[in-house]
């Protein structure tokens, strides 16, 4: 089946090329980093207590700021790196 293209052979001007389609950047890799809390058998265990809090239980609190500030500085280091595009 043949595919359609515009009149002079041009691809749409809406349409985006296949390289702005995909767009990987590095910054993206840190989002890793929260996942690694869910390594079971590393807080698999009730010692050591922090306030009686069994380290089960606070050590995925203490992920939650870590969580946060490698999505703040993904969304920092990434956001307007194409331009900021005025809609009318």
């Amino acid at each position: 089946m043949p595919q359609s293209s515009a009149p002079d052979g041009a691809s749409h001007p809406d349409t985006p090329s296949p390289r702005q389609a995909l767009h990987v950047n590095t910054w993206n890799l840190l989002l890793l980093v929260p996942l690694l809390m869910l390594i079971t058998p590393v807080f698999n265990q009730d010692s050591p207590r922090l306030f009686g809090m069994p380290f089960f239980y606070w050590y995925q609190f203490a992920w939650v700021p870590v969580g946060v500030i490698c999505v703040a500085l993904v969304y920092l280091k990434t956001r307007d790196k194409q331009g900021a595009t005025k809609h009318d």
